[in-house]
């Protein structure tokens, strides 16, 4: 397992230099990472490590999550690059387990999985129809929580089939259980049972995939 304390000392070694070599400070990672300084304290007294903010950050400067994580030289991990697989991820978008979410952009980053995930999610055959984005809101809980991220099988868009899916609708993305009712219409079922379905024309919804697996984002 990778050790949270080793993580931030990477980290503040990478600020450091990109704020001019002063000492760096938790409040300085916090910001870095984009979480609330309560929130980070919380999560260091824990060994809770941010994973979704990890990979933003080193998406972003182009770092080598293995040096991060492991302290790994990216050099020893040229024989088992085969073994790791990107899919892109669309961190601006939120399908909503609550309210509709109209954010729907194309622009993604990517996110490198390892062996076991991607085995997870199906194989190497199957990762290029993979797409993660993030849910919003508590509708799905226990299943989902506000936070996570979700990757969707673009393949799999067979309502009849149980499971959990993504959709398209004239309000925004929504992330649902469905039931097809014999009057035309679509049930978005929720998880929380404190949510009541919602009903909508399925001549106005599209579902864009099936949600095959997750990754936790609670701290």
């Amino acid at each position: 397992m990778p050790d949270l304390r080793e993580i931030l000392d990477r980290i503040k070694d990478i600020l450091s230099d990109e704020i001019g070599h002063r000492k760096v400070f938790d409040k300085d990672v916090a910001e870095a990472l984009d979480i609330n300084q309560v929130s980070f304290a919380t999560m260091k007294s824990r060994s809770k490590i941010p994973y979704k903010e990890i990979l933003e950050f080193c998406a972003k400067r182009k770092i080598s999550i293995n040096w991060l994580m492991f302290n790994q030289v990216v050099g020893s991990l040229t024989s088992q690059s085969e073994k790791f697989e990107r899919v892109h991820y669309f961190k601006d978008i939120y399908a909503s387990a609550g309210g509709g979410a109209l954010n729907y952009d194309e622009q993604s980053d990517f996110l490198t999985l390892d062996e076991e995930m991607v085995n997870h999610l199906g194989g190497k055959q199957s990762i290029k129809n993979i797409h993660a984005l993030n849910v919003l809101g508590d509708s799905m809980e226990p299943t989902l929580n506000d936070g996570d991220i979700v990757f969707m099988d673009r393949e799999s868009k067979n309502p009849n089939k149980n499971g959990v899916y993504i959709v398209s609708t004239p309000v925004g993305l929504f992330i649902k259980r469905l039931q097809l009712k014999s009057d035309g219409m679509v049930a978005l079922v929720s998880d929380n049972e404190s949510y009541s379905d919602e009903l909508v024309n399925a001549d106005d919804i599209e579902v864009l995939g099936k949600v095959i697996g997750t990754m936790s984002n609670s701290i």
